[in-house]
């Protein structure tokens, strides 16, 4: 007489399959991240040509719907980026350099303030002579020349790599601009046909939701730095124009860029006006991120970019600890991004027709 096996229990069963794709998707999200970690010098300005691209494109596609012919709309929306960010770059360099002379007479005196708080009760420290940090500054660069000329020369490396990724960057950016249609055709093909429609729905909705958040984040540092440079301005800060600057770029990595560019805003009231000026100016900061927190996210997010400020804070870090200032800023756009393409690939209906994620009008005339 035989006994059947008693059945092992369903939930284990579950578990053990539920368990198995989280290992298999997280092996393949690894291996994703080796090759984007060791491929850096192409993939990040694959990213940053996609994310600029996403930002032109449907300017681009403005200006053909209003008549507009399409070669004159991409170099119009080329040209738009470009002029903008050589304005910024002029307006930094120029005001710095007509304060720089103010700026380091009022660093040096900082310095002497501290030496001397330092010198005295409760602190008691002894005096630190600048003449002996120089000498030693000096000595030290006379025994490690070696290691410096070695640094040079990794300097030079990291110039010719940015030249590279420039390079990526404005061609992702044209020929997405030019065929970005039939570039993402190519890559639906690639997979198998039962998958191609889902695939299709996924990069619609990432397409959108990429450059739904592009938009906002632009709004949003446009106001973060019109806030804390119009308080800078009040407050009498010099400067007040390169720190909207600073504001304005850092505030593409989400959560702590634009407070962290705020802290040039305390730091040069600090020199120039002293600790008062400086705690209303951190003042300042901390409202103009309260205002962005609290009203522009939930009011310009909505439902496309759907993620949670949770998952948006834990995003950043890991994104940070990973990819270091590029992992910061890619982060999130990722997320939001990959969470859009997921929530459609299961919500997806073969008999809905595929709205491609590149409008037709951004595609040159023929």
């Amino acid at each position: 007489m035989t006994t059947t096996p008693a059945p092992r229990p369903s939930g284990l069963r579950t578990g053990a399959v539920f368990a198995g794709r989280i290992l298999v998707i997280a092996a393949a999200v690894g291996l994703v991240g080796w090759i984007a970690f060791t491929l850096s010098n192409v993939v990040v300005p694959l990213l940053i040509g996609l994310v600029v691209a996403a930002l032109l494109v449907p300017f681009s596609a403005l200006l053909q719907r209003h008549g507009v012919p399409g070669w004159l709309a991409i170099v119009l929306a080329l040209l738009s980026l470009v002029v903008g960010i050589a304005l910024l770059v002029f307006l930094v360099v120029w005001r710095v350099s007509e304060q720089l002379p103010s700026l380091e007479d009022r660093t040096v005196a900082l310095i002497g303030t501290v030496q001397d708080l330092l010198r005295h009760p409760p602190f008691g420290l002894p005096s630190v002579d600048l003449d002996t940090l120089s000498t030693d500054a000096r000595t030290f660069v006379e025994q490690h020349a070696a290691e410096l000329r070695q640094g040079v020369v990794v300097a030079g490396a990291t110039l010719v790599h940015l030249g590279e990724g420039l390079f990526i960057v404005t061609f992702v950016t044209i020929f997405a601009l030019t065929g970005g249609r039939r570039m993402w055709e190519w890559v639906v093909s690639l997979f198998p046909r039962a998958a191609q429609h889902r695939i299709g729905v996924a990069g619609e909705a990432g397409w959108t939701t990429l450059t739904h958040f592009i938009r906002v984040q632009v709004v949003i540092a446009a106001t973060d730095a019109i806030g804390i440079a119009l308080g800078a301005f009040l407050l009498g800060v010099p400067l007040a124009g390169p720190i909207g600057v600073v504001v304005f770029v850092g505030a593409f990595i989400p959560v702590v860029g634009a407070f962290a560019a705020g802290a040039v805003a305390v730091l040069l009231a600090l020199l120039f006006k002293g600790w008062v000026f400086a705690l209303v100016m951190l003042g300042v900061v901390v409202l103009v991120q309260q205002l962005e927190g609290q009203v522009l996210h939930p009011f310009l997010t909505g439902s496309v970019v759907a993620v949670h400020p949770l998952a948006v804070l834990l995003a950043v870090i890991a994104g940070t600890t990973i990819g270091g200032i590029a992992g910061g800023f890619f982060a999130v756009p990722l997320a939001a991004t990959a969470n859009s393409m997921i929530r459609a690939a299961r919500q997806d209906d073969p008999e809905v027709e595929i709205a491609l994620p590149i409008p037709q009008s951004a595609e040159p005339a023929a």
